[in-house]
């Protein structure tokens, strides 16, 4: 007989140890499905099992068994920036996609030049239970929300900003006016507009020189108008413009912050506009070099004025000197003058009075003189003038002594004796020649020698 095989059941506490093993996977399955921790700066949109939903925006462990939820960042980014891959949507670091990052974006300005425009747009999601359930309901998720509808309103609004200005005006200092009306786009819709061509004047018309009958009033030649693309907006009855409204905002959705932060054009563009500012630095350049040469003309004007008003300031001053120098020679001239004449007056002055002194001394003389000769006069008719006789008489004698008191002769005369009368120079005759001379000289003196009795 064949022997049946032995079945081998497990004992009773394996069976236990499986069964509880499959209970904690199940209570740990349970309670996974169950807790979760709401993280701050989320909200969250729970479905419970019982068909009913809750809105989580509190921090901590939250308790729903058996449900499913899905996480919403309160606030979601949408930016185009460079070394992104087209329609990319890249995650922030946690499990729930919040952002979406593009490559720069291609916008069309009025004049059609089109460029690269890198931007960034914040938004806001409803926080109160009913505007945030209906956005969840339409949008069942934040991946939704960005591709069908953030996305979309970031390039529409981004190329309908970009359609309001031309390039050149853009690059010509309306930058701040491009991100303010994106940003106000972004917030309050995009503006209804319409394109029209508009015929303007140039403003710098040419003026031809060819008739030369007209001188200076040329007629105008060539065209001085063009035809420039303006970009008006529609407006309502009350004058302000109309918007197509942006529909993220019947959900409650507001945007934070709208920014543009670099626009790169074609390459054509570029080209265009350095030879722009090329044209623009020649022009600048001229600009300076004939304000050079203007200056350099005015100082050549100021030089020669200043050479001229040296030149006059040295003759007058010339002027000045001989003015002064005639003036002071013609005044020396007048005090050397007056002084001669001072001098002449003074001497004549001077010669008058000493003619007066002198002829006062004359006077005096005369008067002393006639006054001397009047007391000689006097005396001598008084005594006959004996006492100038006796002087006189009295030197002459003298005169007599000391000549024959000196004279040289011989101590013995020896004469002839002949009795011939002639005289040897004996004592006697001496005497009687001596007599002689004496009687010559009173005679001369005009004097009678003998006494006279009255």
């Amino acid at each position: 007989m064949d022997e049946k095989p032995t079945v081998k059941f497990p004992s009773f506490n394996k069976v236990k140890v499986a069964v509880g093993a499959v209970l904690a996977l199940i209570i740990g399955y349970v309670l996974s499905q169950s807790f979760f921790y709401a993280e701050p700066g989320y909200i969250y949109h729970v479905r419970t099992v019982t068909g009913n939903e809750a809105v989580v925006t509190e921090i901590g462990y939250k308790f729903y068994p058996f449900s499913r939820y899905n996480s919403w960042k309160r606030a979601m980014t949408v930016q185009a920036v460079s070394g992104s891959s087209q329609d990319a949507i890249t995650s922030e670091k946690d499990a729930n996609n919040a952002s979406a990052s593009l490559p720069p974006l291609s916008i069309m300005f009025l004049d059609q030049v089109d460029a690269h425009a890198q931007a960034t747009v914040r938004f806001s999601i409803p926080s109160d239970e009913e505007s945030f359930l209906k956005l969840a309901h339409e949008y069942r998720s934040p991946e939704n929300l960005l591709r069908t509808a953030l996305l979309p309103v970031f390039k529409e609004t981004l190329q309908a900003n970009a359609s309001l200005m031309t390039a050149e005006e853009y690059y010509a200092g309306g930058r701040t006016e491009f991100n303010s009306e994106f940003e106000n786009q972004m917030r309050s819709g995009i503006y209804l507009v319409k394109r029209e061509e508009v015929n303007v004047k140039s403003g710098r018309s040419a003026i031809g020189s060819a008739n030369i009958a007209l001188g200076t009033d040329q007629e105008e030649y060539g065209e001085d108008d063009k035809t420039i693309f303006v970009v008006q907006k529609v407006l309502d009855a009350t004058g302000q413009p109309r918007r197509k409204q942006q529909r993220f905002t019947d959900y409650g959705i507001t945007v934070v912050s709208a920014l543009v932060t670099d626009i790169k054009p074609n390459q054509k563009f570029i080209e265009r506009m350095q030879l722009k500012q090329k044209a623009s630095a020649d022009r600048a350049i001229a600009r300076e070099q004939r304000v050079q040469e203007e200056e350099q003309r005015l100082l050549a004007i100021a030089r020669g004025e200043r050479e001229v008003a040296e030149r006059q300031a040295k003759a007058k001053v010339d002027q000045i000197q001989k003015t002064t120098e005639a003036q002071t020679e013609k005044q020396l001239a007048i005090t050397r003058a007056e002084k001669l004449k001072a001098e002449a007056e003074i001497q004549r002055e001077t010669a008058e009075i000493n003619l007066e002194k002198a002829r006062i001394e004359a006077e005096t003389q005369r008067t002393l003189a006639d006054a001397e000769a009047y007391q000689k006069q006097v005396i001598l008719e008084a005594d006959n003038a004996l006492a100038q006789k006796l002087e006189a008489e009295i030197k002459i004698q003298q005169l007599w002594a000391e000549a024959y008191a000196k004279r040289k002769v011989p101590t013995n005369v020896f004469g002839s004796g002949s009795g011939s009368g002639a005289p040897v120079g004996n004592d006697y005759e001496t005497k009687a020649f001596m007599q002689m001379l004496t009687l010559d000289a009173a005679k001369r003196l005009s004097y009678d020698r003998d006494m006279v009795k009255e």
